[in-house]
């Protein structure tokens, strides 16, 4: 509210100066009829009256139009200076021929009159003041027939030479005061632009790249609802709800202001799309923005999962720092599939987001994760099977599910796996092996020994 006032003055001022050079223009002819009146015949001569006469004309004209000018509004202006400054140079015109073409009153009102067009309008401007200096020329020559004769009567020149030096001078200080304020604009609108550059870099931290991008660039309209291929990533801290209760304001808000901080740059470092934040939930989709296909997109969201359960667990050591006794595990979950993909909303609120049965399904095996676990349906293990050791869960019953859904389990990437000689799996047709040495007990090492060994003894005798 404050900025209108502010603006309209501004424009007032700049309305005014037109006015202002006009007066000097109108004076230095006035001044130049005046001082070329001859003073010496009766009032009934043309020589003397018709000078007088034209110099009041000019002051009458000059107080009309600056009361006209005040009166404009903004869009009134510009076509209203157009008009009455082709009247200015009709109006010097006629002072040129009533002052019997005087030879440097003549050369200062027609050097003002060029120098007046090409500064306000260039070529086009141009050609209008000389027509209309041309038409006043016309009109004094039938008025009053001069002498066509050089005069260089320096109490005439005087006039003409002190108007066009202060016309000049004020032009000079007009153009320096207007750089000045183009220059004082292009810095305030410098600092705008940084401001708006920092604002755009916030808000692009609450959207998903692929919006961001779209309505930065002004092209949101072309974001249409489709179906994609996409890898959906669930993940929550479990009993999160017990904690909240259990911690004042500043250490939760601390707490999970920093977890989610960790989860972000994480999902961001392999090239996830972060759709939401729900609570203490994180939602992270793969191949919406720069897919590189399905089967990297489903290999990075895993990696990424184990990246974050990682990141987690190192997070466990710093919250027990500030006192916070309640081991935190996340779990999470992992599903492959086509999603309906788009802007849902009303007209005043609207979101861009993954909708679907597979984003369902993706939060389903989340709920169905044990602490610490990252579950992973069948479709994105088929694609991440020969980069990534997972451990066949079976079929298991999820809520909200109809039918039971084959699950695995991440245990972690093949190439962290290979050196250690700890794990162990074979798949075949029929044949589905998983060992992981370091959990086999001690007291359960017989048990897996006869257990394999009943197994290939029955495998042996099995007719083929």
């Amino acid at each position: 509210m404050q900025d209108h006032p502010e603006q309209s003055s501004e424009w007032d001022i700049d309305s005014r100066y037109p006015s202002y050079f006009r007066a000097l223009v109108c004076f230095t002819a006035a001044s130049t009829l005046v001082n070329g009146a001859n003073w010496s015949a009766p009032w009934g001569d043309l020589s003397k009256s018709l000078p007088l006469g034209a110099a009041l004309l000019l002051l009458c004209y000059l107080g009309i139009a600056f009361l006209v000018s005040s009166r404009a509004t903004e869009e009134q202006e510009a076509p209203l200076q157009r008009r009455l400054s082709f009247i200015d140079a009709t109006l010097i015109g006629v002072a040129i021929a009533l002052t019997n073409f005087s030879l440097l009153p003549t050369l200062l009102l027609v050097t003002m009159v060029q120098f007046n067009a090409l500064a306000v309008g260039g070529g086009k401007r141009w050609f209008e003041h000389n027509t209309g200096l041309l038409l006043g020329v016309g009109v004094g020559y039938m008025i009053h027939k001069p002498a066509l004769m050089v005069n260089v009567d320096l109490s005439i020149s005087a006039a003409s030479l002190i108007g066009v030096f202060t016309y000049f001078c004020a032009y000079v200080f007009y153009t320096h005061k207007q750089v000045a304020k183009l220059r004082a604009e292009n810095q305030a609108l410098a600092a705008k632009q940084h401001v708006h550059k920092m604002r755009t870099y916030t808000l692009s931290k609450y959207l998903p790249q692929r919006l961001w991008r779209a309505v930065t660039n002004g092209k949101e309209n072309k974001l249409v609802t489709e179906r994609k291929l996409l890898t959906v990533f669930f993940s929550d801290i479990k009993d999160f709800s017990q904690l909240t209760e259990e911690l004042e304001a500043d250490t939760f808000t601390e707490l999970l202001n920093g977890y989610l901080s960790e989860m972000a740059r994480i999902a961001g470092q392999y090239g996830g799309t972060i759709d939401k934040f729900i609570g203490d939930a994180v939602m992270v989709v793969f191949g919406d923005d720069e897919s590189k296909g399905p089967k990297s997109d489903a290999l990075r969201c895993a990696a990424m999962a184990l990246a974050m359960r990682q990141r987690v667990r190192e997070m466990q050591q710093e919250w027990v720092s500030k006192g916070i006794t309640r081991t935190l595990e996340v779990r999470m979950g992992i599903n492959t599939g086509y999603c309906t993909v788009g802007i849902f909303g009303t007209v005043n609120y609207k979101s861009y987001t993954v909708m679907g049965t597979h984003v369902n399904l993706a939060a389903r095996l989340e709920g169905a994760a044990d602490p610490g676990e990252i579950l992973i349906s069948h479709e994105t293990w088929s694609l991440i099977q020969h980069s990534v050791m997972c451990r066949d869960r079976g079929l298991v019953n999820l809520k909200g599910v109809s039918t039971p859904v084959k699950v695995y389990q991440i245990t972690d990437l093949r190439k962290n796996l290979s050196g250690q000689g700890t794990y162990l799996e074979e798949h075949a047709q029929g044949f589905s092996m998983h060992v992981d040495l370091e959990k086999i007990r001690n007291y359960d090492r017989e048990k897996v020994l006869r257990s394999l060994e009943k197994a290939v003894d029955r495998v042996k005798r099995k007719v083929m």
